[in-house]
């Protein structure tokens, strides 16, 4: 059922939130120092749509909050509103440093992760998945909310850099519905504005960090799960 997609390394993460003259600015700066990343369409986009997990006391959400050096987060995430290809992701934060590992789930077993349940325990099961399962158990975790939105990457292989640009970021609580073609999804962000990120292992090229002029931009700490939690309210009651 599962196969180890991502076991990586900690590595250098950092977030702009960005408006719309910015992000255009930067966009095209990205476009002339670094390559596309083959993943993406003919526009150089794909479309992430993530479901998150959080425990009865919102604990990953005010952990973000008050920026909490160690932490991590579980999602569910598919390309392209194409459930053939599921992802169980867990991302951890240390120090500064993010560690992303992955695992290619089935349809059954994503939808009753969907549903809160814990699915059949085999001998053979990844660690992610078994400590998924044993923090539903113990912590009551659940999935909390969808985040989708499209990305634009480009990379680097020196440094192993990557650079993205995430735009209509939304969110939506439409749970049962994330593995459909189409869901209702809510903006939120204003219209031009994303968030570009910045990844890279031991060093960042100076070339990079100059042609994007990183130094003037404001670095934002916030997840895409802490912005949709907070700006995803009903009579300004948080969902």
């Amino acid at each position: 059922m599962n196969r180890i997609a991502v076991q990586g390394k900690y590595r250098h993460e950092y977030k702009y939130i960005c408006n719309a003259t910015q992000n255009a600015i930067l966009k095209v700066r990205a476009q002339g120092i670094l390559r596309r990343d083959s993943h993406a369409g003919s526009d150089g986009a794909y479309r992430i749509r993530s479901l998150y997990f959080d425990d009865s006391d919102d604990k990953c959400y005010y952990e973000n909050e008050s920026g909490i050096g160690e932490r991590a987060k579980y999602r569910i995430r598919i390309y392209n509103s194409d459930s053939s290809r599921i992802t169980l992701e867990k991302k951890s934060k240390n120090r500064g440093m993010t560690l992303k590992t992955a695992v290619e789930i089935d349809e059954e077993c994503c939808r009753g992760l969907m549903a809160g349940r814990n699915v059949e325990r085999k001998g053979d099961m990844p660690d992610i998945l078994k400590q998924l399962l044993l923090e539903m158990q113990e912590k009551n975790m659940r999935p909390k909310v969808i985040v989708e939105y499209v990305r634009y990457p480009f990379i680097e292989r020196n440094g192993n850099v990557r650079i993205t640009f995430d735009e209509a970021i939304s969110s939506s609580n439409e749970i049962g519905s994330f593995l459909d073609r189409n869901i209702t999804v809510r903006p939120i962000m204003e219209k031009g504005q994303g968030i570009m990120e910045v990844k890279w292992d031991e060093f960042l090229p100076d070339y990079i960090k100059e042609t994007m002029q990183l130094d003037s931009l404001n670095w934002n700490s916030f997840s895409k799960y802490y912005l949709c939690r907070k700006y995803n309210t009903y009579g300004g009651i948080r969902v």
